[in-house]
């Protein structure tokens, strides 16, 4: 056990060194200030201003963003579709794919433009070499690009004062890329590329196996992808059993590298907003209540997965230790590890199969996704919605202490109030009325691998992953037809809507406001703030979904030692 504890804080350590200096970097990234990566990149960011005739200078008020914002993933809604149904018609497909089923197509447009990266197919016989890069790789640019954009513009709403202007959606998308996203990605595709994840157009391999029967390798251009899913924290696989193929995580320091990228920009976010806010313990708290609510979850699975199974004890497995679905290579350490990483940054990737995790390791899962993907979240989303929270926790102590609710120098009304709990609870609202509509149609209960409480959390599973844009999955459920593909795929839009704009909508109210010094009693840089924030996040987290936890997880916990 000392082995583990060092392990996880040695990996978190090395999160902090770097997540600090690159917020720093960030805050003057999007500050217009000059970087050690201006002298490079600035010409090629003026360039792309010009061939595309954006104005730099011209800013642009919440409304005008969002619809920016809105009609520009519609175009890619629509080209990353066409492009699915014509890959038969086109290049780099050297195995002849055909054109995608229109059910899949559609689930998998909604997927990968949404940042949420859901495979129902099987990437190998699914998809051509040119829809991985030019639909699937593109998108996870983007879609993170776009993350990035409005958590910027919503620390705008903070930072300035009496003014409509959160920026430019242009501006930000364009940065967001070329100075933070295209470089790390280059860095963690070398890397992954010197430890032989493969990089190529070649026909795929047919070899022999031990057994004498005939094995077809997938190749492809992979290691350029896997680098940009994980830190766009987008996950979607090259290969279908994602980061558990060797081909796509073959090493021990791969598999680090990966959740490390995972998680890494969404870490930055918070100091980067203290840094542009000019308060930087306002950041550190914020980094503070991610910490502490990553820790105590990963606690809970690790726990959960060394304790063991009393069933699988009963039979003679020593101490009961649960290896079923496991990265073998890698230990249970690393399977637990990367699936706490994949489901607290909204990133999805797997090493292994979530579907056969003890029962609470499947509930602290759950819980990553049911919170709006807060602990770290989705690179620019995950800390927009932590911030949520902190409002959500600065308006109920405003009212306990008779005062005028406020935060990081601005009051909260009642429009703030309004949109932050339709962004907090509509998507918990959504994801049970979804789970419910799943659980009692044929249809939905038709496609479960497992029977009972443990098929009930495959169906709350599928949905708190595509409601909160993870894109993960209890593999027991089959997900590939018309009625998942739809349903889920309207969570995966509605979720992405929801956390972009009830946001922006925020800032561009709070942007108008004066800054006031702030004179709380109750300080967001305190140990008091970060115990509060942490407590809400679970107690909204928990009142919202505990009674159908009850019947899924807990219960299947529960009969562990019933049958025992």
């Amino acid at each position: 056990m000392l082995s583990t504890v060092l392990q996880v804080l040695v990996f978190l350590s090395v999160l902090l060194l770097i997540a600090f200096p690159l917020g720093e970097y960030m805050a003057r990234v999007f500050s217009s200030e000059r970087t050690f990566l201006s002298p490079l990149v600035a010409p090629i960011e003026k360039y792309c201003y010009k061939i595309l005739h954006i104005n730099p200078e011209e800013e642009m008020d919440w409304k005008t963003f969002a619809i920016n914002l809105l009609l520009f993933n519609l175009i890619g809604l629509v080209a990353f579709y066409v492009l699915q149904e014509i890959q038969p018609f086109l290049p780099l497909n050297p195995q002849k794919i055909g054109s995608v089923r229109w059910d899949t197509a559609i689930n998998t447009t909604i997927s990968y433009v949404t940042n949420t990266n859901w495979q129902s197919y099987n990437s190998e016989t699914s998809m051509s070499y040119l829809t991985q890069m030019l639909g699937q790789s593109l998108q996870n640019f983007l879609s993170a690009g776009t993350g990035i954009a409005v958590g910027m513009a919503f620390i705008r709403g903070f930072q300035r004062k009496t003014t409509t202007d959160l920026g430019n959606f242009w501006v930000d998308l364009t940065r967001s890329i070329l100075y933070i996203l295209l470089p790390l990605a280059i860095i963690w595709s070398l890397l992954l590329v010197s430890q032989g994840v493969v990089q190529n157009f070649h026909h795929y391999v047919t070899t022999h196996t031990l057994e004498g029967s005939t094995q077809i390798l997938a190749q492809g251009p992979a290691a350029s992808q896997i680098a940009i899913k994980h830190l766009g924290t987008n996950g979607g696989g090259f290969f279908a059993a994602n980061s558990a193929h060797p081909y796509e995580n073959p090493t021990p320091f791969t598999d680090y590298l990966e959740i490390l990228g995972m998680v890494v920009i969404a870490a930055a976010f918070p100091f980067a907003f203290g840094a542009m806010l000019k308060d930087r313990k306002q950041g550190w708290s914020i980094f503070a209540v991610m910490m502490l609510l990553f820790v105590g979850s990963l606690s809970i699975a690790i726990w959960a997965e060394f304790h063991g199974n009393p069933l699988l004890e009963k039979i003679g497995i020593l101490n009961g230790t649960n290896f079923e679905g496991k990265e073998v290579r890698l230990g249970t350490l690393a399977s637990t590890f990367f699936a706490s990483a994949t489901t607290a940054s909204s990133t999805g990737a797997v090493n292994a199969m979530h579907d056969s995790l003890m029962p609470l390791t499947g509930l602290t899962l759950i819980f990553h996704m049911a919170t709006n993907e807060v602990i770290f979240g989705g690179v620019g989303v995950g800390f927009v919605g932590m911030i949520l929270y902190a409002i959500l926790s600065m308006f109920l102590i405003g009212l306990m202490i008779g005062r005028s609710p406020e935060i990081y120098g601005k009051k909260l009304e009642p429009f703030e109030m309004v949109m932050t709990m339709i962004a907090l609870l509509l998507p918990a609202v959504l994801q049970l009325v979804l789970s419910a509509i799943a659980i009692s149609n044929h249809t939905g209960v038709a496609s479960l691998g497992n029977p009972g409480s443990h098929g009930i959390s495959e169906i709350l599973y599928a949905y708190a992953s595509g409601m909160g844009n993870n894109g993960s999955a209890f593999a027991g459920l089959d997900s590939d037809n018309p009625f998942y593909n739809l349903t889920v795929g309207f969570a995966m839009l509605i979720g992405r809507i929801i956390i972009l704009i009830a946001p922006l909508a925020i800032a561009g109210s709070l942007v108008e406001k004066k800054l006031t010094p702030i004179t709380s009693r109750f300080p967001t840089f305190s140990l008091t703030f970060v115990l509060v924030l942490a407590g809400i996040v679970v107690l909204v987290g928990g009142l919202a979904f505990f009674p159908v936890w009850v019947a899924g997880p807990i219960l299947e916990h529960t009969q562990l030692f019933l049958v025992r």
